[in-house]
């Protein structure tokens, strides 16, 4: 053998066997995924690191995240951070704006969420509740007297004015307007008790009707300082959720042992595809940095 393919099989060697060390090291992470035998004896390193100490990386791995990555702290410097904030303000202007020219109707555009079905629904509903609450405010006020005060007061003024100067006018006047007033406001009572209900319900599906069949763009004209409002109001909420909703959700959530459950259910030949997918580049330069680092390290055996 020559001396210079001597100098050449040593660094080569070297590359090899560290190219293949580390390649072996890497695919014993997740290979082979089940233990196995030879004659009933098991044959060690079998199965692969991650099969073998799946459980405990998985308990690792959960607590690990509950604690310094989905806690109270980290998500609420994060979900309320001015950023943050300001990018909810961002898309709900930009949200805004593309409305402002929406020629859709309101009907249109919340069938985008509901069937017309549910919208008719929800618009029966809403209207048979909102004119069972005013009925209710009617019944109970004392509206009927006051309607019939005010009709007969008006009345007589009306009368005074055409009898002006008969004598006695003003006295049969007075006389006849506590009984009218007392017979109208049966009345008026009467019919806010029985029919204002169903005359409310009717007004209240046309004008509802009216509304749902309005272009979006014409419903937001001229309801800017409205819409800024809402904004705040918009981001208020958001606030408030983080600030005092969140630690309740979290007390209630066990973050930890759902994430242990799901590595613990994932198929290891899966999670070896999602972990190779990811760190590919990085593994490849494990093995290649094994390479190199055989082949310095024959070119030194090589030398002396």
């Amino acid at each position: 053998m020559s001396v210079e393919l001597s100098y050449l099989l040593g660094p080569l060697t070297g590359g090899i066997i560290g190219y293949f060390t580390n390649w072996l090291a890497i695919k014993m992470m997740f290979r082979p995924h089940k233990a196995k035998y030879i004659f009933g004896i098991k044959i060690p390193f079998t199965p692969g690191l991650m099969p073998k100490e799946k459980g405990r990386l998985a308990e690792a791995i959960g607590s690990s995240i509950s604690e310094n990555l989905m806690n109270r702290e980290v998500l609420e410097k994060n979900l309320l951070s001015e950023d943050m904030l300001t990018k909810i303000a961002e898309a709900y202007d930009r949200f805004i704006a593309k409305q402002k020219v929406n020629p859709e109707t309101l009907r249109a555009f919340l069938g985008h969420v509901l069937s017309g079905e549910d919208l008719d629904k929800i618009q029966a509903d809403a209207g048979r509740e909102l004119a069972a609450q005013i009925h209710s405010h009617l019944a109970d006020s004392d509206l009927g007297t006051m309607l019939a005060h005010a009709a007969v007061e008006h009345a007589i003024s009306k009368m005074e004015s055409g009898l002006l100067g008969i004598f006695g006018a003003d006295q049969l006047l007075s006389l006849l307007s506590e009984p009218a007033e007392r017979l109208l406001s049966k009345h008026i009572n009467k019919i806010i008790d029985h029919n204002s209900e169903e005359i409310l319900i009717g007004l209240i599906g046309q004008e509802s009707g009216k509304l749902l069949d309005t272009p979006i763009y014409e419903l937001l004209r001229g309801h800017d300082e409205q819409l800024i409002q809402f904004r705040g109001i918009l981001l208020d909420g958001y606030r408030q959720i983080i600030s005092v909703h969140l630690p309740k959700i979290l007390s209630t959530i066990d973050i930890s042992r759902i994430i242990r459950e799901r590595i613990n259910e994932m198929d290891i030949a899966e999670a070896e595809k999602i972990i190779l997918a990811v760190m590919k580049k990085e593994l490849n330069a494990i093995v290649w940095l094994g390479a190199l680092l055989g082949c310095i390290i024959g070119t030194i055996n090589s030398l002396f």
